[in-house]
């Protein structure tokens, strides 16, 4: 591309860019897309796909009884000390609207779902309505395109074919040999999936962040905005004090009226974390399958340039726990737990053989709670541990339900068994004796489907991802016949939420509260709203996107745009 001279440069491919950049360039400004790896999607093309977007066109279906001052109440109680009233005002005046524009300007169509927040028990809270997700993509209508989308995670793919994040779909995968509606749903998903591979080595039909990504691209693309792939910023050009281009090892491009930093944040910034992740700061192993090209190339650009990016939040990021999957031929994998630990028999302990935390909370929530009772440990970890009816039923972790075999997860290491709980423990590195004090106290209750020790199932979201069937307690039922099994998982993220401090546009700020002319902040590079906590499915490209489009309606305002 010989093309020097842009209106506005967004540096990142995901979500937050994207949308940025689409904005900008639907009020009539020259806007270019610069992407660090060969492919484009970046960490949104791993995600879920979920926007938290309260009182938007889907949301007000949903829920028509939902208000501003609930939304209000329930961040106020989210956030705490970091309520800033300003940037809530714009995220629910400009969420809705954001929805709006790109339902009806773009390729970006969104379905309602049915998640509660993620603690509807707080004041505000609701148990519908808030989250909305990505519809399902063919990425054919990418083109030649197609081959630069980043490809989902592999771990939470099956031979490369993908599930929506909610049970809906899913449900049919656990229920495969128990009902013929599932066992034909899933004989016609796979048999379409098939030939796919066969036909385009990777599936085409498309879901959750995968989809959130194709369609952002494919409405990128469509209104003419490069996306330069394998084309890393190496450093903001400065004239004076006003940002005004972008170094690349191609050679610097101007940018008339804005540079937007959209990299992804910095969970793979290694000296960042030892600041920011407690359990890092403690010498404990951290892994996360977000992309490992989001080293914290904005943030620390940012600060080059007298930004403040403050460690500042309790939690600094999305905690997910994971466990690490091994491929053979050196390749490993990282598996996030998002569903197996709510479903009913399966329970988490440490290495003391106890239970700390409700498994059913949210994954944000459990890694919290499993962070501060490591403190003093010798590492961060837990172990899921279930029983063979257990394990046939649902899977654990990366081991899939029957009749699908765990012989190689066996040999391998990553699934650990005993024909006893005393013999599963020492297998796995347990305190025996606490491990089976724990099930035996545990047991007393589920057979009741109760958890006196920490009310698991007691909230709608505790309940949304387990199993209905499973009765009166869709989270709860009791460890009993061995053999027994684990799965040890340590600690994960999915994105960082602190960042660069921004005004509420996107401006990146100094110390002095002055902006950096012609410097804005998107997505994870920007500290989150939600001030290190996580209150519903989709807080992170729910915001991302919406202030994406705030930032670019105002880039376009101060070129003095009139489309």
């Amino acid at each position: 591309m010989n093309k020097t001279e842009f209106d506005v440069i967004v540096i990142g491919s995901g979500a937050a860019g994207l949308a940025t950049a689409i904005t900008a360039k639907k009020r009539g400004l020259d806007v270019v897309v610069l992407e660090k790896e060969p492919v484009f999607g970046g960490t949104t093309a791993l995600s879920g796909g979920v926007l938290w977007i309260p009182l938007g066109p889907h949301g007000r279906q949903q829920n028509p009884a939902d208000t501003r001052e609930a939304v209000r109440r329930y961040m106020m109680e989210e956030t705490g000390a970091y309520y800033d009233e300003a940037a809530v005002a714009a995220f629910l005046d400009n969420g809705p609207k954001m929805v709006e524009f790109f339902e009806r300007e773009t390729q970006m169509q969104f379905v309602p779902t049915l998640y509660p927040d993620y603690h509807p028990d707080v004041p505000g809270g609701v148990d519908i309505g808030r989250s909305i997700l990505a519809k399902p993509f063919d990425i054919r209508e990418l083109g030649v395109d197609m081959a630069r989308l980043k490809p989902p995670l592999k771990t939470i793919t099956f031979i490369g074919m993908m599930f929506n994040s909610s049970n809906a779909d899913l449900k049919h995968f656990f229920q495969v040999t128990k009902s013929l509606t599932s066992f034909l749903y899933v004989a016609k998903r796979l048999a379409t999936h098939l030939k796919e591979l066969a036909l385009y080595r990777r599936g085409i039909a498309v879901t959750s962040g995968n989809a959130l990504a194709a369609r952002l691209a494919k409405s990128a693309l469509d209104l003419g905005i490069p996306i330069l792939t394998s084309t890393p910023a190496q450093g903001i050009q400065i004239d004076g004090e006003r940002a005004v281009g972008v170094r690349t090892g191609q050679g610097t491009l101007r940018a008339r009226h804005g540079v937007v930093l959209a990299c992804g944040g910095f969970p793979h910034d290694v000296k960042r974390l030892a600041q920011a992740y407690p359990h890092v700061k403690r010498g404990h192993q951290h892994l996360s399958p977000t992309p490992v090209s989001n080293t914290g190339d904005g943030v620390n650009m940012a600060e080059q340039l007298g930004a403040v990016v403050d460690i500042r939040f309790k939690d600094a990021a999305a905690w997910m726990p994971v466990s690490r999957v091994d491929y053979g031929k050196g390749e490993i994998g990282v598996f996030p737990h998002l569903l197996d630990r709510y479903k009913p028999g399966i329970i988490g302990v440490l290495a003391n053989g106890k239970r700390f935390t409700n498994e059913s909370n949210s994954y944000h929530d459990v890694g919290a709670a499993m962070v501060r009772a490591c403190e003093g440990q010798k590492e961060t970890a837990m172990w899921l541990v279930c029983d063979k009816a257990t394990l046939a039923r649902y899977g654990i972790g990366f081991v899939k339900p029957a009749p699908m075999p765990i012989g190689k997860f066996l040999r391998n290491g990553y699934l650990i068994k005993g024909n006893t709980l005393a013999e599963l423990a020492k297998n796995a590195g347990i305190d025996p004796a606490g491990l089976e004090q724990t099930v035996r106290e545990y047991n007393v209750g589920a057979v009741k489907g109760e958890d006196p020790a920490f009310g698991r199932g007691r909230t709608s979201f505790n309940r949304y991802l387990a199993d209905p069937a499973n009765q009166p307690n869709p989270c709860v039922a009791p460890v009993q016949a061995g053999p027994f099994f684990a799965v040890k998982l340590i600690m994960g993220d999915l994105g960082t939420f602190d960042g660069i401090q921004t005004s509420v546009v996107g401006e990146v700020l100094k110390r002095d509260g002055r902006p950096i002319a012609g410097l804005y902040a998107v997505g994870n590079d920007r500290a989150s709203i939600m001030g290190g906590n996580y209150p519903g499915a989709g807080i992170t490209h729910g915001p991302n996107m919406t202030f994406g489009y705030v930032t670019g309606n105002h880039i376009a305002d101060r070129a003095g745009a009139n489309t």
